[in-house]
């Protein structure tokens, strides 16, 4: 993969996007990743000034991680709950108000009674509610996980951009 394959080109100015959105605001953001490895996080990580609005991320790829570290309750981890459970966990293990997870199904196989290319993407906001998106999505399991970096990263520039005109809106 270079910088010149469109996923990759796509999460770039998507990360570019929410760092120009937050400059300014009190916004500190965190991610949970276990499908992408560390993908969503990277992009972030990359953006311009992500020191002042980057908390960091967590990998959690095996259940016991999910469990163990971002008190993920037992039970399936590609679903909704682990989602929303991912993301209020890295808020917490951050200090983030605002954060990302990711969880799903690269393939080859099914996993926890989902089809391959099932994917949970959550979102904790500010206030504490949470908001998951489900999707299906194909390929092989590399464009799966570059569908999903580039999916997340935009409902993360989405949610930024939402939060920073009702911001702007009651100031």
């Amino acid at each position: 993969m270079t910088s010149s394959d469109p996923s990759i080109a796509q999460a770039i100015a998507l990360a570019e996007e929410i760092a120009g959105a937050v400059e300014g605001t009190h916004l500190k953001i965190a991610v949970a990743e276990s499908l992408t490895s560390g993908q969503i996080a990277a992009r972030l990580g990359a953006a311009p000034n992500s020191s002042a609005w980057f908390a960091g991320g967590v990998v959690a790829y095996m259940s016991e991680t999910k469990h163990r570290v971002l008190d993920v309750a037992p039970g399936p981890v590609v679903s909704a709950r682990a989602a929303e459970e991912m993301a209020t966990g890295v808020a917490r293990l951050f200090g983030a108000n605002l954060a990302l997870s990711v969880t799903g199904v690269g393939g080859p196989d099914e996993q926890d009674g989902q089809e391959v290319g099932t994917v949970f993407i959550g979102l904790r906001s500010p206030r504490g509610e949470l908001h998951v998106v489900e999707r299906q999505l194909g390929g092989s399991p590399e464009e799966i996980v570059e569908s999903t970096v580039v999916a997340a990263l935009r409902l993360l520039t989405s949610r930024v951009q939402a939060l920073v005109q009702h911001y702007a809106g009651t100031h």
